[in-house]
């Protein structure tokens, strides 16, 4: 136990005080937007929005996170990510405190789109910023520790959401929203200078990045890209129709499911970092890692169809964690190595719309399989996407082996 203790500890020495201050800013403003989680439940109870109604506000909500994803890597090659991080952070502390205001169906809408434009403006211009601040043998670990502030933000947000509904109510929750956004722009302007990347840095595990290719012709990276949006679409199961499943098949309760939930959080949080780091002395291939990771999300999904065992769900849990951890932190790393000096904005931008894709694709798809043919088919067509997922995987370590061989 003190060994591990000790490897885990040093797993995190060596990088720059910029990833670290990143990480803290980064936490604050995930847990600050503990909004979120409660955002369905607020248009639904508070503003009496129709169920219907509640459903288009959330596709405006994920047009919005496409949106700002393309725009936060665009604006960041052109201005820097820097600026693009504090006027993303700013502008979202005034959306958030206004958001509060606005009550009919039409105006939200429109509010939660500009929101979620502006706000998912930060993803990009924060992976850029990764890119400059931290050396490239370290880029790996440095990810996965922002991760593990973003997942610990996660966590915390809806617990203190929860506390701050019952005792101010939904106004009190929409100012502290606002307010830590604040507090997040104060601590990074402080904490953070800005800086540029000066020079130009290719890792050969991720392939030969041509400075004058342009994205679209950068087959690699978009076979990445659907790998990654394959990943997400299964993955967010674990968040949209597993609880459902847990309530409908074992009649858990709440507390049960987010013990599981929490159980997820504990193992990333307890082995990404190390699991990176041995990987990273290792000198392992990104892209044989994310074909690893394919062979732990198929069959989380595919022991789902056998029932009765409460055991099942764990063991679920246990294997797309490990699966999460060989996936997000090297398919994130190997864009952020591939991208171009001076077009690392427009990578990381069209990278994170894969997620905000996913986001939008993923419930929807999950509830009408489960809608139309039950549970067990669900998890049969999520446990197929990742093999679809595996093959793609494959196909880009056999492209990567044939540019390295050409170069």
């Amino acid at each position: 136990m003190k060994k591990f203790f000790s490897g885990y500890v040093n797993s995190f020495k060596g990088l720059r005080k910029e990833v670290w201050y990143l990480a803290l800013i980064t936490f604050v403003n995930r847990a600050g937007t503990m909004v979120i989680p409660f955002l369905t439940k607020y248009l639904n109870e508070d503003l009496n929005l129709s169920y219907g109604q509640v459903g288009w506000v959330m596709v405006f909500f994920g047009i919005g996170s496409l949106l700002g994803s393309y725009l936060g890597g665009k604006i960041s090659d052109k201005i820097g990510f820097y600026k693009v991080m504090v006027i993303s952070l700013f502008l979202s502390g005034i959306l958030f405190i206004t958001l509060q205001y606005i009550r009919s169906f039409e105006a939200l809408c429109v509010a939660i789109l500009v929101l979620m434009t502006v706000a998912d403006m930060f993803r990009p211009a924060m992976y850029v910023s990764l890119k400059t601040y931290s050396k490239p043998e370290n880029r790996t670990r440095s990810l996965t520790l922002v991760r593990l502030a973003i997942n610990l933000g996660f966590a915390l947000g809806p617990a203190l959401g929860g506390l701050i509904i019952v005792t101010l109510g939904y106004g009190g929750l929409f100012w502290i929203d606002g307010l830590t956004c604040m507090v997040a722009i104060l601590l990074f302007t402080r904490l953070v200078k800005e800086k540029k990347t000066t020079e130009e840095e290719v890792d050969p595990l991720v392939g030969v990045s041509k400075a004058k290719q342009h994205i679209f012709k950068d087959t690699p990276f978009w076979i990445q890209w659907i790998i990654s949006f394959l990943i997400t679409v299964a993955f967010f199961q674990l968040f949209s129709t597993m609880p459902l499943y847990h309530k409908k098949v074992y009649n858990l309760s709440e507390f049960h499911t987010g013990l599981l939930l929490a159980f997820n959080g504990f193992l990333v949080f307890l082995f990404e970092m190390p699991l990176v780091s041995w990987f990273g002395k290792q000198k392992r291939d990104i892209t044989r890692l994310l074909t690893l990771s394919m062979l732990f999300f198929i069959p989380s999904f595919a022991i789902l169809y056998y029932e009765g065992w409460v055991g099942i769900l764990i063991l679920s849990v246990l294997l797309m964690s490990f699966g999460e951890m060989f996936a997000f932190p090297n398919s994130n790393v190997f864009v952020m190595h591939r991208s171009p000096k001076g077009v690392e904005g427009i990578y990381m931008g069209y990278y994170t719309m894969s997620f905000s894709m996913a986001h939008i694709v993923s419930t929807k798809f999950g509830m009408t399989m489960i809608d139309w043919f039950g549970y067990k088919a669900n998890w049969m067509i999520m446990a197929a996407i990742c093999v679809l997922g595996l093959f793609f995987a494959i196909y880009l370590e056999k492209l990567i082996k044939r540019e390295k061989e050409i170069a």
